[in-house]
């Protein structure tokens, strides 16, 4: 879990790789509910653009993950 190193030793364990979890998801490309292409990224908490040209959709959807 890389991306909850910056932590260092800070705040336990359990809650450091939960995070590094979520970080991990939210960043990460998604399936298009519209077009069903893996294009779609996170803009902010809850909502989600599709990166595709044909489609630019946006979705509001849950805070670590479209659906």
């Amino acid at each position: 879990m890389s991306s909850a190193k910056r932590f260092g030793a800070r705040y336990g364990r359990k809650t450091r790789q939960v995070f590094a979890r979520h970080e991990m998801s939210s960043r990460a490309k998604h399936k298009c509910p519209v077009c069903n292409k893996v294009n779609v990224k996170r803009l902010a908490m809850g909502i989600w653009q599709c990166r595709s040209v044909s489609c630019g959709a946006k979705i509001a959807g849950r805070a670590y993950s479209v659906a």
